[in-house]
Formats: structure tokens, sequence, C-alpha cells
């Protein structure tokens, strides 16, 4: 990946066609579910921002997808993300299996409630 990317649809075009479908999806469910979420690059890769505070990323690999969803994220779900490589506040989604979309929504969902809940 080339370090001047400065825009998810140029990260994302970096990356071969099925591979840029993958991740065009996750963008999707991401910006589905946290509207008014800022989009940038952060640490090389797509970052989502809602109220200033980071909310999720996701980054292109060989063989995966990762999705950073803080540690927070994935210690909520970590029955559900059990069947997934981790690391932490990591998870990868191998490219040899389908993406799961709804999972990946409800962290999401999740991290945007709890960005909401600190601000009071």
């Amino acid at each position: 990946m080339a370090k001047d990317i400065h825009t998810v649809d140029n990260y994302i075009t970096g990356f071969p066609p099925e591979k840029q479908e993958k991740l065009q999806r996750i963008r999707e469910t991401i910006t589905k579910n946290a509207p008014g979420a800022t989009e940038s690059i952060a640490y090389g890769m797509p970052a989502y921002k809602t109220d200033g505070k980071p909310l999720v990323y996701f980054g292109g690999f060989e063989k995966h997808i990762g999705l950073y969803a803080t540690p927070t994220g994935h210690e909520k779900f970590k029955m559900e993300l059990s069947a997934y490589k981790q690391g932490k506040g990591s998870v990868q989604f191998p490219d040899n299996k389908p993406l799961p979309l709804d999972l990946i929504a409800e962290i999401v969902k999740f991290r945007v409630e709890e960005n909401n809940k600190n601000l009071k």
C-alpha cells in the first residue's frame, strides 16, 4: 500500500477488484450504521470518528480484512468474534469466507452508542 493515500476511495482502489468489493461493503456497512461519522485515513487505513472520537478502522491485507473497533468493541462481541483470529482490539476476516456484515453493523452501532454515552 502506498504511503501517500489520503482518501478512502484511493485506499480501496489500491487493491485487486475482489478485495475492493469487500472493502467497499465494509465501508458501506459502517457509514450506514454510523450516520454522520467522519471518514478519513489514519494509521494508513480507513478510519471513522463520531464526535471527534475514534469509532472503527478497517484495513485490507493479503489474505484477510482487519477490523479495529478498539478493545471495547471486540470485548462486547467476543463470543460472536470467537471464530476469527483476533488481537487486542482487532479481528481478521479471512478472504476465503463471507464477510459477517450483520455482525460488523452491530459492532459499529455499539461503538456509536458508546461514543455518544461518553459525551455526557
